[in-house]
């Protein structure tokens, strides 16, 4: 096995909400590979949370930013200037849509349900690429996380489909401009996999069943899936993939229908 050293290098976790968060576990595989790892969170009810998984973080920098909030933006890269000088991996967490978009039909969606789960789901990767550019080293890579739904209809999850489709959209985008800079931008599509954010999606447990009897591998992901891709997307072993969706979901998005076999 090729070992990842990633001694020296600066990384941004942005939308960790609490051990069980994606962005967490890709966050702990930097951390073991040599990276010092700052976080972002979104309020102030998620400090402490924060502040307990992260007690043994030398150096440990925490920014309480709302991506919606230019400002905040500005302020937290500009401090991360001043104390790093540089950024060389960002990973961007963060989705969010109104529940009340995502109970009833999609049909009924409204603008302001529509706005926000684009605004903070999608376009908070370009705001956040955008303020980052000018910190990041060449060789850089920054990974955001999609899903299925993106693709095909997941029932319930309405709007969320939309703005998926449109984060994998921006991470193309973004990676030909960024690209003539040897940063590198990449989306992982998780599959099932119990996060606060899949919790809240209507119907999961039920979700989770038809997932693990689907999937050719037979089960669900593991968080570790998860941060290892995102470990390597983040490292020089993928210093030629940029502009990808790369799945880590045990092979249930290659099926087109599932049955189970009958006789021995």
């Amino acid at each position: 096995m090729v070992a990842i050293d990633l001694t020296g290098k600066k990384a941004l976790v942005m939308g960790v909400t609490n051990e069980h968060s994606l962005g967490w576990a890709i966050a702990q595989k930097l951390r073991a590979a040599g990276a010092e790892v700052a976080f972002s969170y979104q309020g102030e009810r998620l400090r402490e949370k924060l502040e307990k998984l992260t007690t043994d973080y030398p150096n440990r920098r925490l920014y309480q930013v709302d991506v919606t909030d230019e400002a905040a933006l500005k302020a937290m890269f500009a401090d991360l200037g001043a104390a790093w000088g540089g950024l060389d991996c960002l990973v961007h967490s963060i989705a969010f849509a109104p529940r009340a978009a995502m109970e009833g039909r999609f049909i009924d969606t409204t603008a302001a349900d529509w706005n926000t789960a684009l605004q903070v789901s999608a376009y908070s990767l370009v705001a956040v690429a955008r303020e980052a550019e000018p910190l990041l080293r060449e060789g850089g890579s920054l990974v955001t996380l999609t899903y299925y739904a993106s693709e095909k209809v997941v029932p319930r999850y309405n709007v969320m489909g939309i703005a998926k489709a449109a984060l994998e959209a921006s991470v193309r985008y973004l990676a030909y401009e960024l690209g003539k800079k040897n940063i590198r931008v990449n989306a992982i599509s998780a599959g099932a996999v119990r996060t606060v954010a899949a919790m809240s999606i209507p119907g999961f447990r039920k979700m989770v069943a038809k997932y693990s009897s689907t999937a050719p591998l037979g089960r669900m992901i593991t968080h570790e899936e998860v941060g290892n891709l995102g470990l390597y997307l983040l490292s020089p072993l993928s210093s030629g993939t940029t502009g990808q969706t790369i799945y880590v979901d045990a092979g249930y998005s290659i099926m087109g229908m599932s049955f189970e076999e009958e006789g021995g």
